[in-house]
């Protein structure tokens, strides 16, 4: 007994003093570095040199791709069909432009990869135009990049005949996915479209209120929706189709800024037709929202609706008709509760829905694929900006124009295709030094009164950079 007790004693002992040791040198390490730990971590911005990023395709439609890259070394961007790599496209010029039509795949998606100098500031989109028949409609969406938190917002089965949520897994490792939703009519409690399997390289395409995945009956009354997907294992990335009825539009929805309580929904476009403003509550708690549109003649809180009361846990619609009188408008919004916004825009037998989006950043934004009757909508709810609005065809850059937008005020620029650009263009959309924040949203149309078709694209910032997580001086890196 002597001996175990002696032996037990030294192996404590020892490695009582490894952790001394280990200690002591981890404080002389803090000690001795500059600054020591007064010195706080900050999060560092690095530049993007891989993107990835999916674009459904449960249908024939154009796929665009367009660089804002000005850097001259080199770089890959490839094309594939997510299932399996065949091969459809791959660039190599950094500032190229590409597009392809008629391109349809029956496993639901295309996956763009990018490095090197053809990462930073690439954007994809997918279009689909189709003049007549079940699914006419003009409908378009940014290809998604992976992430593990995406919130939509639109129509619920009430108002539209089909919502389709196509769920892609572009990773080795297989994703689970939540999917939650909330109402206009209140919180849909139930645990129906939690645990969603996605394989490795596939997409998985799941109806809203048809079967469990779909969050089954529990939403089959909603007239309004707001759909969070929120990876728990890996990543996917997330795109919502809705078709309203046979022949009366079809359009992908944008995802929506994360909940916030200022936001700023851009792209209202003008015209007859409802439109609709709808503000999700995701919180526990009932949001007090006042509301400000922002149209060409300036900025100013509607009568009568200057401030919604908007339940909690619920999606309240706010009809801007009265308000906008067919004008061209952002909306501003701040709340006293983190929200979630977007809106809805009637036109001809069409139908458009856009999302809050954050300011473009000093990089500006991208729009890869334009042509008809195409428009940019620019808001500075601030403070005036001078934008620099420039098209790139296959052929290269065209001539740039300066849009001036004032403080408080909304423009619209009307886009043209520079020389040789033929059935499409991309917009590279560029705020000056010394701008004023500014958000923009492209408005595509086609046809006229009571034919016409209309789709709105938010415009996010260019992902030419990306924040590493901070790191510090931790005795966490030391022991587990």
């Amino acid at each position: 007994m002597d001996k175990i007790l002696r032996f037990l004693g030294l192996r404590y002992a020892t490695a009582v003093l490894v952790v001394a040791a280990l200690a002591a040198l981890y404080g002389v390490a803090s000690l001795s570095r500059p600054g020591g730990s007064a010195e706080k971590a900050r999060a560092a911005a690095a530049p993007v040199t891989s993107t990835v990023m999916v674009c459904p395709a449960g249908e024939r439609g154009r796929l665009s791709l367009a660089s804002s890259s000005r850097m001259r070394t080199a770089g890959r961007a490839d094309v594939v069909e997510t299932h399996d790599g065949t091969g459809v496209a791959s660039l190599g010029t950094p500032g190229a432009f590409w597009m392809k039509d008629g391109l349809k795949t029956d496993q639901g998606s295309y996956t763009v990869r990018a490095s090197g100098a053809l990462a930073p500031g690439l954007e994809a989109e997918r279009t689909i135009h189709w003049p007549g028949g079940a699914d006419r409609g003009l409908a378009g969406t940014q290809c998604a990049r992976p992430a593990t938190d995406m919130w939509f917002v639109g129509p619920g089965p009430m108002a539209a005949e089909r919502i389709e949520l196509y769920l892609t897994n572009v990773d080795a490792q297989p994703a689970s996915v939540d999917v939650i939703a909330l109402s206009g009519e209140g919180p849909l409690d139930t645990t129906e479209g939690r645990g969603i399997p996605v394989d490795p390289y596939t997409t998985k395409i799941v109806r809203i209120g048809d079967d469990g995945e779909g969050l089954g009956d529990v939403v089959a009354m909603a007239r309004d929706l707001s759909l969070r997907v929120r990876a728990t294992t890996g990543r996917v990335a997330a795109a919502v189709r809705v078709r309203i009825d046979e022949g009366k539009g079809i359009e992908w929805l944008p995802q929506a800024h994360q909940p916030a309580t200022s936001v700023v929904v851009p792209g209202v476009p003008g015209g007859s037709g409802r439109r609709q403003l709808l503000v999700a509550v995701p919180g526990e708690a009932d949001a007090r929202v006042r509301v400000q549109v922002v149209t060409p003649k300036g900025s100013f809180a509607p009568q009568g609706q200057d401030v919604l009361d908007a339940p909690a846990e619920t999606v309240t619609a706010l009809d801007l008709g009265r308000a906008l009188s067919g004008k061209p408008a952002a909306v501003r919004l701040q709340s006293d509760r983190p929200i979630v916004a977007g809106f809805a825009a009637e036109r001809g037998a069409d139908v458009a829905y856009g999302a809050a989006t954050r300011p473009l950043g000093a990089d500006g934004g991208l729009v890869a694929d334009n042509r008809f009757a195409a428009s940019l909508l620019l808001t500075a709810p601030d403070a005036g900006a001078t934008v620099r609005v420039t098209p790139v065809g296959p052929s290269g850059a065209g001539n740039a124009q300066e849009v001036k937008v004032p403080a408080g005020g909304t423009a619209e620029a009307k886009l043209s295709a520079p020389q040789g650009a033929g059935g499409g263009y991309a917009v590279l959309v560029a705020p000056r030094p010394g701008s004023g924040p500014v958000y923009a949203a492209r408005v595509l149309a086609t046809g006229k009164g009571d034919e016409g078709l209309v789709t709105v694209l938010p415009v996010n910032p260019a992902w030419t950079t990306m924040l590493l997580p901070p790191a510090d001086d931790s005795q966490r890196a030391v022991f587990p």
